[in-house]
């Protein structure tokens, strides 16, 4: 029989473990000048990261990171994705290269296959051999016996989901919700992984005048809000709002146990285009900071306690150039690693990879146990 001491402190380990979101952040290498990798993982521990994003998983950046306390998040371009998918060999040759010389001292958590396949301006359909890379890959690993670092993919909220308000009436879209996104989930579920989603309301807000900025920035005023007339939850940010439309959209899938990763979210402090306006670096720093204030409050889906697992904010360093940009500067640091914002990162520890889920089960297991 099991000791009522133990079950407590099994009890509380779970409460402690899942109490908020882990805060990490991107690190795209920039076009122009690269600072040397030691200088990127020493910056992002001196700003209190846990986790980083390597949107380009250079080796000699990978290794950086070695014996730190850092968890990193690989990902695999687009590009690479069909090679992956017909040869095993190739995404052998992958982890041979990205992963298997450097784990565990380099705390290797999770790998995307891509990022935002789905999005209507790709050139190239790389969709159908989605699913078959991340098989590719996922028996790499366990053919290498690791089992702690999980496979997934990256949507954009935009091109997966079909609405943000009222969030239970969303929905996964369906010209890939039931050939793409349904088949995925089955196989994040079967491995224990985390499923991961682009979400920007900055990018929601440029596109819907109605929207309060102050509801898209965190503010604190009698008007933000929105109720939904279904379950009449209060949303008093928009983040939460589009966060509740995934975990509703997930759900309705049959899916609402996968953890959830927010793989980028943030606020350009400047924008390409002259109505672009409500880019700018106080609006941008107002973003993250209530960002972070929002998650340390343990309230990032009102719908479901802990549906989103971790956020990472995007990104790093300003620089020019890729899916995101449009000649918008994201960064926290500006092109020569200045801070441009007074932003606190630190957060007592909360769940930091998909591999908690397994604490969940366990504390189920227990509660038939003493039941019978």
């Amino acid at each position: 029989m099991i000791s009522f001491p133990f079950l407590s402190l099994l009890l509380s380990f779970l409460h402690f473990t899942s109490s908020h979101p882990s805060i990490g952040i991107t690190y795209s290498v920039p076009s122009t000048t690269v600072p040397p990798p030691d200088k990127i993982s020493s910056t992002i521990s001196t700003l209190k990261f846990t986790s980083v994003r390597l949107s380009h998983p250079e080796p000699s950046l990978i290794k950086a990171f070695s014996s730190t306390n850092t968890s990193l998040f690989l990902c695999i371009s687009n590009p690479l994705i069909p090679a992956l998918a017909s040869n095993r060999s190739v995404a052998l040759g992958w982890l041979r290269r990205h992963v298997l010389p450097f784990y565990p001292s380099s705390k290797i958590s999770l790998i995307s296959v891509g990022n935002t396949v789905l999005n209507s301006t790709n050139v190239e359909d790389f969709s159908p051999f989605l699913l078959p890379a991340m098989r590719n890959l996922h028996r790499g690993l366990r053919e290498n016996g690791i089992d702690k670092i999980g496979i997934s993919t990256t949507f954009a909220f935009f091109s997966a989901i079909t609405t943000a308000f009222p969030p239970s009436s969303a929905m996964f879209k369906q010209s890939s919700g039931d050939v793409i996104i349904k088949p995925v989930l089955q196989f994040l579920e079967q491995t224990n992984s985390c499923f991961l989603i682009n979400l920007y309301p900055y990018n929601l807000f440029h596109l819907n005048s109605e929207i309060p900025i102050g509801f898209a920035l965190f503010q604190d005023n009698p008007f933000n809000f929105r109720d939904d007339p279904v379950t009449g939850i209060r949303y008093f940010n928009l983040f939460a709002m589009m966060a509740d439309a995934v975990l509703t959209s997930m759900k309705a899938m049959g899916y609402e146990n996968i953890p959830v990763i927010v793989a980028e979210t943030g606020w350009p402090s400047s924008g390409s285009e002259a109505g672009e306006v409500e880019a700018n670096g106080v609006y941008a720093e107002m973003y993250l900071k209530g960002l972070v204030r929002h998650l340390k409050a343990g309230a990032a889906t009102p719908l479901k306690k802990n549906g989103v697992t971790g956020v990472y904010i995007y990104e790093l360093t300003d620089h020019y150039g890729g899916s995101n940009e449009r000649g918008r500067k994201w960064g926290i640091l500006s092109e020569n690693m200045k801070m441009k914002y007074n932003l606190d990162m630190e957060l007592s520890s909360g769940a930091k990879n998909c591999g908690s889920m397994w604490i969940f089960l366990v504390a189920f297991w227990f509660s038939n146990w003493l039941q019978g």
